[in-house]
């Protein structure tokens, strides 16, 4: 009654005209006077011209305004407003013909009520009842509008009870006027006038309740529709940030949350179409067809993927993946429900949902059927596919340039389910993210490419397995570093000189500059080699993860190693360092390779910058990288100014003789610049033990371009003297068989085809 209340303030400053448009004969003022708290108690901003829907709740509402009008007309005291009130009711009579004119009519004088307090500065105007924009409620609040209802259901029953009684008792007195009976004087009060205004007044209550019933139903619906969008956004938000793990984003993968949010709409669905079937037909507002399409989506979206298929899967290998119902228990009883798992192409994946599941079968799959089993421990239900294998894969024709490894496909999950509490069946499925299936490990590296690209840069809601051919450095960058301190799992990201020469590299720039306005393309990733290399750019970067990973972690977290930076800036800020400055850095030249980039002093004492011969996998495995370091006498000093000795504790000394009777040895690294004459090897003669603990940093060391580490026991006779790049190459020419990948025997036929329709595919 707020808004009226400040109208009626209003009209002093109105004119008689303006007065006389804003309330027509239809509606006149004297019904927004009487009608006043009760008007301004509903919610007419839903009428609008042509929603024939509205049609029966605008009658409704109409047929409200002339009961109310006829039981203040009764019970008014003044003879002119009776008479006037009795009038206009009678008037809307001629509205019910037209009911959804009216309300359109009422929302309408309103807003122009709400205009005239806005524009006038003694007023402020109130906040109306708009149409239920569903705000931001917990399930707490939902579930107390639904007591809410309910409870109004149960007045509601005792209120018709009572009319009932009320309506029978009237019937059955006998019309006595006031006519004397028993020889008495006509009584002052008519009984049966009192029972038909108590009746009257019932009846407005009954009707008010109701109304106010529908609306609470109307609220709730719109709010559970609410609550749910937000739900299926945070499963959605879910498997997105799911579908970035895979590069290393942060994830959370616990579901309970989601699975809790699942059950109680689920149940607040229920209760919810309980209470409009029993409103019956009061009004036709399309609640029930609303809450059944409510359901449908609720139950096509209850079913998530878990546990990920790996992404890339090699054909005759075993993976598993996993599948979770966010409904918990509610499973019918007596009808499990069984999950198959099939192959998918892109063009499949993109047609779901426009006419069934897909037909065709891409691929041969074993073990692909399962059961939804509940674990009353955690209370979850779920599926899982423990020892899936693709055994044959149906590949689509290629394009232009594109390559096997760039084919992308997807694991689709369905089945059909019955929910407790429902009648029919729903038939529900969930794809995987994309997957690149080979068929030889040789194929790994540029199968990872294709799904790294899809990780990082594909959109929330994009079209299935579609992902940009171009992306800003920006985000390369950003998925560079989220990918490399995942893998090494470690706490020290690239910094900005990382970050330059990696985009000098795959832009093939060699200045410095800005390059964040710059895209990257997928042929710069991983199409195209660089320039003359015989690799790509991820297939070297990939080189450097994996050498870091596993040889490097203690190294890169302990910011011992500068990383990727380039030869020119390298001698930049070298170039006047003293002798023995050095740092390590990944060769731009190998893949999977670290190297030591040092100033060396000649004896006419010109300084220059020079790289030892990268060290690789094998070459760290024989040797650690903390020992090579220590080997070299003439490095002194870790970038800009840390003294050698930081690299100690990597050290791993000579092993204790075990009793077998055999001297130990220990294997050594010798460096031998080619500028530097053979006199050095005078400096070899007497080689002494060189461990972290005699290590001291001598100003000479730096001057002398040769290191002489080895080891020997006291006992040991002269030793045999060898040139030193013979010793260094010793060390560089090793097989390791049994790591090289290794082809199944039914992979031969798949593999040699691929490599013949693809063989500028690398392998």
């Amino acid at each position: 009654m707020a808004q009226w209340s400040q109208m009626t303030q209003l009209f002093q400053y109105l004119s008689h005209d303006m007065v006389n448009d804003l309330y027509p004969s239809t509606f006149p003022i004297d019904v927004r006077h009487f009608l006043a708290d009760w008007i301004e108690q509903q919610i007419w901003e839903d009428f609008e011209p042509g929603k024939t829907e509205l049609e029966a709740r605008a009658k409704y509402q109409l047929d409200q305004v002339i009961n109310l009008l006829q039981i203040i007309s009764e019970q008014n005291s003044s003879i002119v407003d009776k008479m006037k009130l009795r009038q206009i009711s009678k008037t809307l009579v001629y509205c019910q013909t037209q009911p959804l004119e009216f309300g359109v009519m009422v929302r309408d004088i309103l807003r122009k009520e709400r205009y005239l307090l806005s524009n006038c500065p003694q007023f402020s105007c109130p906040q109306y009842p708009q149409k239920p924009s569903a705000p931001e409620i917990t399930m707490d609040q939902l579930v107390n509008k639904v007591l809410e209802i309910q409870d109004i259901r149960q007045k509601i029953h005792v209120l018709q009870e009572e009319l009932n009684l009320d309506r029978e008792k009237f019937e059955a007195m006998a019309p006595q006027g006031s006519v004397a009976q028993n020889g008495m004087s006509p009584s002052s009060e008519d009984p049966q006038k009192n029972i038909r205004i108590c009746i009257q007044q019932k009846e407005y209550n009954l009707h008010s309740m109701a109304m106010t019933r529908v609306q609470l139903l109307q609220e709730c619906v719109q709010r559970l529709e609410q609550y749910q969008l937000d739900i299926i956004s945070k499963l959605n938000t879910w498997c997105y940030e799911q579908h970035k793990a895979a590069i290393g984003h942060p994830f959370d993968d616990n579901l309970h949350p989601l699975q809790a949010g699942f059950e109680q709409l689920l149940e607040m669905n229920a209760k919810l179409r309980q209470e409009v079937y029993l409103v019956g037909d009061l009004t036709n507002l399309g609640l029930t067809e609303k809450l059944t399409s409510l359901l449908t989506v609720l139950v096509q979206s209850s079913l998530v993927i878990e546990k990920q298929p790996p992404q890339v899967i090699k054909t005759q290998s075993k993976f598993s993946a996993s599948v979770r119902y966010l409904f918990g228990d509610k499973i019918a009883p007596g009808k499990p429900a069984m999950l198959k798992v099939q192959i998918i192409n892109e063009p499949q994946a993109r047609g779901l949902g426009q006419g069934g599941l897909p037909s065709d079968n891409v691929g041969e799959l074993m073990n692909h059927t399962t059961i939804l089993e509940h674990n009353s421990t955690t209370k979850s239900t779920s599926a899982a596919f423990r020892n899936m294998s693709i055994k044959k894969i149906k590949r689509a024709e290629r394009k232009g340039s594109e390559c096997v490894t760039e084919e992308k496909f997807a694991l689709l999950f369905s089945g059909e389910i019955h929910v407790t509490g429902c009648d029919n069946p729903y038939s529900i499925y969930v794809i995987s993210v994309p997957i690149v299936v080979i068929v030889h490990g040789s194929q790994d590296i540029n199968a990872m490419a294709t799904v790294l690209w899809d990780c990082a840069f594909a959109e929330p809601d994009r079209v299935l397995f579609m992902v940009p051919e171009r992306v800003p450095w920006r985000q390369m960058c950003n998925m560079l570093n989220v990918k490399f301190t995942s893998e090494v799992n470690t706490q020290h990201s690239l910094n900005e000189y990382n970050l330059l020469f990696l985009a000098q590299k795959i832009f093939d720039k060699h200045d410095i500059c800005d390059f964040s306005n710059l895209s990257v393309s997928w042929s710069q990733f991983n199409k195209e080699t660089l320039p003359g290399r015989a690799f790509t750019f991820w297939q070297w970067f990939e080189g450097v993860i994996e050498l870091t990973k596993k040889h490097l972690h203690s190294y890169w977290s302990d910011r011992l190693i500068f990383g990727f930076i380039g030869k020119q800036h390298l001698h930049v800020i070298l170039k006047d360092r003293p002798g023995g400055t050095f740092l390590l850095r990944f060769s731009d030249s190998e893949i999977g390779a670290i190297t030591i980039a040092y100033v060396a002093v000649h004896d006419n004492g010109v300084t220059k910058v020079q790289n030892i011969q990268p060290f690789g996998k094998k070459d760290l495995e024989i040797s650690g990288l903390g020992n090579r370091i220590i080997d070299i006498n003439y490095l002194t000093y870790l970038y800009p100014n840390i003294p050698k000795n930081v690299f100690k504790k990597y050290y791993i000394g000579p092993p204790k003789p075990a009793g077998s009777g055999y001297i130990p040895f220990q294997l050594v690294t010798v460096a031998q610049p080619s500028e530097m004459n053979r006199s050095s090897n005078e400096n070899m003669i007497r080689p002494t033990q060189n461990t972290p603990e005699s290590f001291s940093v001598d100003s000479n060391a730096a001057q002398s371009p040769v290191s002489m580490m080895a080891q020997y026991p006291p006992s040991c006779p002269e030793p045999i003297f060898m040139d030193p790049e013979l010793m260094l190459n010793e060390q560089q020419v090793t097989f390791d068989m049994p790591n090289s990948p290794k082809m199944d025997f039914d992979d031969i036929g798949d593999f040699l085809s691929e490599l013949k329709m693809d063989s500028a595919s690398p392998l």
